[in-house]
């Protein structure tokens, strides 16, 4: 009984020690993600930027040049995105909850796997764009079949048939 205490107690021991060795890795890696949170953004031109995970939450980008920046993964939580220029960008796995893209050029833009729940998309450029699997409200989708037109230049997908247009 001694000796499985004893071996028990090592195990204990040697698995906080591995945990808390573990910690500064999972803090450093977080750290890579950029955020750009609560701000009032100056410079307004992310174009052709590699933004993979980057995340914009409440930022006021209205206006902002995305064109051609790739935006797989990143995150846009209740961000404003009023006529911002997302032409071309890959916005695939991305996040999009309460985001309004009034206006916004999402002409020829990959959206796939995004989700895109609560966001606002009035008066928006689809033309080309490809929302395979993206996840919508029925509601925007609906809206957006009005006036989808087009395939994506990149994945050669039609536009009504990503946003399952009857």
């Amino acid at each position: 009984m001694r000796v499985l205490r004893h071996l028990l107690g090592i195990c204990v021991g040697l698995i906080l020690t591995l945990q808390c060795l573990a910690l500064p890795a999972i803090a450093a890696s977080s750290a890579a993600i950029r955020a750009f949170d609560d701000i009032e953004v100056a410079v307004k031109d992310y174009s052709g930027q590699s933004l993979i995970r980057a995340e914009f939450g409440d930022a006021k980008l209205t206006g902002a040049n995305f064109s051609g920046a790739d935006l797989r993964g990143a995150v846009f939580n209740g961000a404003s995105l009023k006529q911002a220029n997302l032409h071309g960008v890959n916005f695939s796995d991305g996040i999009a909850y309460i985001t309004d893209f009034a206006e916004a050029d999402l002409s020829d833009a990959i959206l796939t796997s995004a989700m895109l729940l609560k966001s606002s998309f009035r008066g928006a450029n689809v033309e080309g764009a490809d929302f395979t699997d993206a996840v919508l409200d029925r509601a925007q989708v609906i809206a957006l079949c009005k006036t989808a037109t087009g395939k994506n230049s990149v994945t050669g997908v039609d536009t009504r048939d990503s946003l399952g247009c009857p």
